[in-house]
């Protein structure tokens, strides 16, 4: 039997990295990846502070590592001063994929005109893909169901390992 695959999940909250709430994003997170996902993964959770240093090792440490061929991270995307988890995400990384968070935009935008305000982002560091989401829960399961078709691929293309997915739940594109 092939071994788990580590995936992060990223919660990035100041109260909830002090303990004031509980963190419902990084649970979230892993809800949808178990639904979704066909192929044996195993979380890597991290819990920060909005804090750019301390999320960017945390991304850091997951792709490298780890060796996390995905890292989805929640909250800090949207435009108060202390939201830098996407400028955090582009420090360490250095392929934008702008599709990502056009998509869980326009996703989002169905349900909140708010949507406007998230600044999601994917990009890729080595050969892990980092997608950032919005940090609303319920958001979490409508962002990533809208833009996992296209990760599987996505991580084939960057020389991870070959993710396959529940097909009840996500039909992975991959060309034939």
């Amino acid at each position: 039997m092939s071994q788990a695959i580590p995936i992060g999940v990223v919660t990035v909250s100041d109260r909830a990295s002090r303990g004031e709430y509980e963190d419902k994003g990084g649970p979230a997170i892993e809800a949808a990846l178990a639904r979704i996902l066909a192929t044996s993964w195993r979380p890597a959770r991290r819990l920060v502070p909005d804090e750019r240093p301390l999320i960017e090792a945390a991304l850091r440490e997951l792709a490298d590592a780890e060796a996390c061929p995905l890292v989805v991270t929640t909250g800090g995307t949207g435009p108060a001063p202390r939201d830098v988890t996407p400028e955090a995400t582009e420090a360490v990384c250095g392929r934008l994929l702008p599709g990502f968070g056009e998509l869980m935009r326009a996703v989002s935008l169905r349900a909140v005109p708010t949507a406007i305000l998230s600044r999601q982002i994917a990009d890729t560091r080595g050969r892990c893909l980092i997608v950032n989401l919005p940090g609303k829960p319920s958001a979490i399961a409508e962002c990533l169901d809208a833009v996992f078709p296209a990760i599987p691929y996505c991580i084939d293309l960057i020389g991870g390992p070959r993710l396959e997915t529940d097909p009840a739940a996500c039909a992975a594109f991959r060309p034939k």
